[in-house]
């Protein structure tokens, strides 16, 4: 089986080396949209901490009066509807514009043209070359920052390593996972492909719960407390270390596959499945939250740990680049 999928993940990186080479060559074009672009993407499949990453991007720019505008793929969404990202991201950020749509050449232009936008926030974009961008961020899972070391399928890699070289901003997330030889040892090896880049250290803490009606809830309410989980993410341990980051005796985690959808069988599951561990909590996260939309199963409430980012290590060269992007704006439009 290993013998299949490294054969398959040398024909898939063959095809990833060929196209970035259309784009480096100039064969495939790069479109310029007229204001400043932020990507914020990641070199390995799962999640990586892009949603807690681009609201502390969005806030940032808001906190300087930069009308910012996120645009991402729409991976998952159905027909006329938001994704759970966008969905999570337009409850934390109610004043920033989300576009989706497949073309996001397309999305950037209505974002800029209709929209007013003056800064973009290209969602998991690190792969998606066709529009020019004036800083790529690139996010590293602490937990497992390269794959596993091979390409998909065999291992989590959606391009070769070589690719980190294309970064301006090598961001290590959930950095507070692991220890300070680690962060080193990721560093060390990153900096193998791009010696350049500014190196962020960034940690996920949770700040507060939340349930489907938008109250918060203060995370002093785990302490001690037994608690059941479940989510839908490409990264169940992130969560499982976050539940315990809270004092929160957990009992179980359920994971569902990334961008699950809970259909009224998996909500009857849950329901008899929670009842049976006679927890305090039902933890959940906010991207499952939003689509699960109550706030307890059966007698037990429901709650999801609200993440926020916080910059441990490379803050003022981050904002200088940032503070750069804003006096690229046109002085009419600033």
């Amino acid at each position: 089986m290993r013998g299949m999928m490294s054969a398959v993940s040398k024909l898939y990186g063959f095809g990833v080396r060929y196209r970035n080479r259309q784009y480096d060559r100039g064969s495939k074009p790069i479109e310029e949209v007229g204001v400043p672009v932020v990507s914020i993407g990641n070199i390995t499949l799962g999640g990586t901490g892009k949603t807690p990453t681009a609201a502390w991007l969005a806030r940032w720019f808001r906190r300087h009066d930069v009308r910012v505008t996120l645009i991402s793929r729409g991976y998952g969404a159905e027909r006329g509807e938001l994704n759970d990202e966008a969905r999570e991201l337009d409850d934390l950020l109610p004043d920033v514009p989300h576009l989706q749509n497949p073309d996001r050449v397309a999305a950037a232009k209505v974002a800029v043209e209709e929209l007013a936008a003056q800064v973009l926030l290209l969602d998991d974009a690190f792969q998606h070359r066709r529009i020019a961008r004036s800083l790529d961020i690139v996010l590293l899972d602490a937990t497992e920052p390269f794959g596993y070391g091979y390409l998909f399928p065999r291992g989590m890699l959606r391009e070769p390593l070589e690719g980190l070289a294309r970064a301006d901003v090598l961001a290590l997330t959930r950095a507070d996972a692991v220890s300070a030889e680690r962060r080193q040892e990721i560093r060390n090896q990153a900096r193998q492909y791009n010696t350049s880049a500014i190196w962020l250290e960034m940690n996920h803490r949770p700040d507060h719960l939340r349930n489907a009606d938008g109250e918060s809830l203060p995370l002093e309410q785990l302490q001690g407390k037994r608690v059941a989980a479940f989510c839908g993410i490409g990264n169940p341990a992130g969560f499982r270390h976050t539940i315990s980051s809270c004092g929160a005796n957990l009992i179980e985690l359920k994971p569902f596959p990334d961008h699950h959808i809970y259909n009224a069988k998996d909500i009857e599951t849950l329901t008899q499945w929670v009842s049976q561990l006679r927890v305090d909590y039902l933890l959940c996260t906010h991207k499952d939250l939003v689509k699960v939309g109550v706030n307890q199963l059966g007698e037990t409430p429901l709650a999801a740990i609200v993440i926020e980012a916080d910059v441990t290590h490379g803050l003022p060269e981050l904002e200088e680049r940032l503070t750069k992007l804003i006096a690229e704006i046109p002085p009419d439009e600033y």
